[in-house]
């Protein structure tokens, strides 16, 4: 609760502290903000919130409606105010996270976005309709999805540069997605600054996964909105293309397990330092091929020049179920 009271400490009207008797007064640290252009006033931060939520809700859904093959509304769910590192800490742990920033507007900005929607995107990509999909859990994110999770900030981040006015043809540049609970610590002596949050909403069906913006004030308060622009969008083959070949390009950690002739209890307590295990095979040595804790592929142990190799013989399933547990 401490940290919400913190979180909320910029809408209590400011007033000069007290001091003792003999000094100068001292200035209250919400006027001295104020005074600065760090902090401002609800309902001017609130309208400007308001205007680039209009922007989310007109223009996302188009742009992710090109792309993705299920449809959803995008909804408003209102302006919280207070330091932004806290702000950020109220979401929970259950968020992907993108730092980002915007050569002519704000150079430390984030973007978050529920686990939910990721997860259900991974669904709609592996074939499920929008019908079929329920809630999910919420979860940390696997590496891929991480990686999904990307094009997700890039769209809203898209959308949010289409109502900036900015000189320039800038774009922003956005940090890998993690998640909520490996956010890296600020460097010392870092000073949290005034911001705001804006809450919105997807909404899918009975499902309304989330995504949020929380910008310093100093930052919305120098921010002029415009009237925002589609810029366009990709077919669902595209889209679809894009994540595989995402997809394709990471690295996923493997291991091959070869089964070994049985000792008795006894003597694999007693092993030392050069002793020597036979494979239970006895000609082509059998390997089966681990990812993520599942079987994958059955090999054959091998060797190339210098190394040892394990040649694919059979798969553990198709693909859309190698695909789909790679995923999640």
């Amino acid at each position: 609760m401490a940290k919400k009271a913190k979180a909320k400490s910029d809408e209590n009207e400011s007033v000069s502290a007290a001091a003792p008797a003999g000094e100068a007064p001292r200035i209250d640290p919400l006027l001295l903000a104020r005074i600065r252009g760090d902090l401002g006033d609800r309902q001017t931060i609130t309208k400007i919130y308001e205007d680039i939520a209009h922007a989310f809700i007109e223009f996302l859904p188009e742009v992710f409606q090109t792309d993705t093959p299920f449809e959803f509304e995008i909804g408003y769910e209102g302006v919280e105010t207070g330091f932004l590192d806290d702000l950020i800490a109220d979401l929970g742990d259950t968020y992907a996270l993108c730092d980002a920033s915007l050569r002519g507007w704000c150079a430390d900005y984030t973007l978050a976005c529920s686990n939910t929607f990721v997860m259900i995107l991974v669904e709609s990509l592996l074939g499920a309709a929008t019908d079929e999909i329920i809630e999910p859990e919420p979860r940390p994110l696997s590496k891929i999805e991480l990686e999904l999770a990307k094009m997700v900030f890039e769209r809203i981040s898209g959308v949010m540069r289409s109502v900036l006015s900015l000189n320039g043809n800038v774009e922003p540049v956005l940090s890998a997605p993690y998640n909520a609970g490996n956010r890296p610590p600020r460097p010392e002596g870092y000073l949290d600054p005034h911001a705001a949050v804006l809450n919105m909403k997807f909404k899918i069906g009975d499902i309304h996964p989330a995504f949020a913006i929380v910008v310093p004030q100093r930052t919305l308060l120098k921010t002029k909105v415009v009237s925002a622009k589609t810029g366009g969008g990709r077919t669902k083959k595209e889209w679809t293309d894009q994540l595989k070949a995402q997809v394709e390009r990471s690295n996923i950690g493997i291991e091959a397990r070869i089964k070994l002739q049985e000792l008795t209890l006894n003597t694999l307590s007693r092993l030392q330092a050069g002793d020597i295990i036979p494979f239970n095979d006895r000609k082509d040595v059998r390997v089966n091929v681990r990812a993520n804790g599942k079987d994958l592929y059955v090999g054959e142990l091998g060797r190339t020049g210098a190394k040892y190799t394990v040649r694919v013989k059979d798969t553990f399933g198709t693909e859309e179920e190698l695909l789909s547990h790679l995923m999640g």
